[in-house]
């Protein structure tokens, strides 16, 4: 639709800039606490908050530090939280059993949230990059990452996430067929509430160094991940993996990474109408942080800007390392 507009001076379209109620008034999107889901560290150990220098001002924490980190959310408003592992590199083996152990770091983080701040959603990840000796999120075979296999190790990845009580579940892998598999398992095993946020449109990027930092993966990884995340250059082959994972149930979608894809964010929504996420990456928050201090940009208004664009662009929540300063200062 095409606005039609009077001719000045009977539109003065600043008018409806000239103070702080009337922007109030007609702001178009609006950014709140429930927009936001927090991704957190979490490592083995007691007692331990371990600075990520790449990522300034996030941390690796340990159980119990998790918990308490849970609990903050919770009081901030903050929905929902979502737990990476960093795994212990004796633990790092070709088959990936640590995965699926029903006490591995992150399936005894999810039982401790549960239990100290029960009205928090848990999200978690699943893929077989922390668990992997060769950092890939699949099997590798003679230098392939392998599908198949892959996914039937991802489904007991699932099914003992949703045993220790997730409330979603993040496919990253970027597999084919994983959605019908876990939706299938998840159902067949009573765990029919369990829902599926699905990284639908994960992009091979340059965006995701700090995160490999953080989950121990940097140093793992042999080759790159280019044959299961997409192509940068490519939007309509989003829209068909978006449609094949909600029709295998996937209940949400991702876009991962964030600012750079905004367009695809905003064909997901308005294509398909479901619920929209993004995840603003490691990448995206590092280059914000460094350019903060340094001083280089106002790092609070760049940090909501940024959250804003994302709502601008469709999307009904965002995955951002920001998430506890923005609910404080939302919350004033």
């Amino acid at each position: 639709m095409t606005p039609t507009v009077a001719a000045f001076p009977a539109a003065r379209l600043r008018r409806t800039r000239s103070t702080p109620a009337i922007r109030d008034l007609v702001r178009e999107n609006t950014l709140s606490v429930g927009d936001l889901i927090w991704p957190v560290f979490v490592r083995d150990g007691t007692g331990i908050e371990e600075p990520i220098p790449s990522m300034p001002g996030v941390m690796r924490r340990s159980v119990d530090k998790i918990v308490e980190a849970a609990v903050e959310a919770q009081t901030l408003g903050i929905p929902a939280i979502c737990l990476f592992p960093y795994t212990d590199a004796s633990l790092k083996t070709e088959d990936c059993a640590e995965a699926w152990n029903p006490d591995n770091l992150t399936n005894r983080a999810i039982r401790a949230i549960k239990s100290a701040a029960p009205d928090i959603a848990v999200m978690t990840d699943v893929a077989l990059d922390p668990y992997n000796i060769n950092g890939h999120d699949g099997y590798v075979v003679n230098g392939e990452i392998i599908n198949d296999a892959t996914v039937e190790a991802l489904v007991k990845m699932t099914l003992a996430q949703a045993e220790a009580g997730a409330d979603i579940i993040g496919p990253s892998d970027m597999m084919d067929g994983r959605i019908a598999a876990m939706r299938s398992a998840l159902e067949n095993a009573g765990h029919s509430n369990v829902m599926i946020l699905s990284y639908s449109a994960k992009y091979a990027s340059g965006y995701y160094g700090p995160f490999r930092d953080a989950v121990g993966a940097s140093g793992a990884l042999t080759g790159d991940k280019k044959t299961y995340q997409m192509d940068p250059a490519n939007g309509d082959e989003a829209m068909r993996l978006v449609q094949r994972d909600l029709n295998e149930g996937a209940d949400m979608v991702m876009i991962k990474p964030g600012i750079a894809y905004l367009d695809i964010c905003h064909r997901v929504k308005t294509n398909f109408g479901v619920p929209t996420y993004a995840y603003q990456v490691s990448g995206e928050y590092a280059m914000i942080q460094a350019a903060a201090q340094n001083g280089w940009i106002d790092g609070e208004q760049v940090m909501l800007e940024s959250l804003m664009a994302f709502k601008r662009a469709g999307c009904d929540g965002v995955l951002t390392y920001f998430a506890p300063k923005v609910a404080r200062l939302l919350k004033g």
